[in-house]
């Protein structure tokens, strides 16, 4: 493994990593957990105003 490369001063300069795209299990569980979030909002909507948001009156 080679050295990493060094500044002025002593410390290693960072390297990039390529961004990560696509399905990854933080990213779904991400999304799962936003989806569990947004229903229990629904329900509590459709609990205090009465009736579901798609039917108004």
């Amino acid at each position: 493994m080679a050295k990493p490369e060094r500044t002025s001063l002593g410390t290693p300069v960072p390297q990039r990593r390529l961004p990560r795209f696509g399905f990854h299990s933080h990213t779904e569980l991400l999304n799962g957990r936003m989806a569990m979030l947004g229903f229990i909002a629904l329900l509590a909507v459709e609990s205090k105003l009465g009736h579901g948001l798609l039917i108004w009156p």
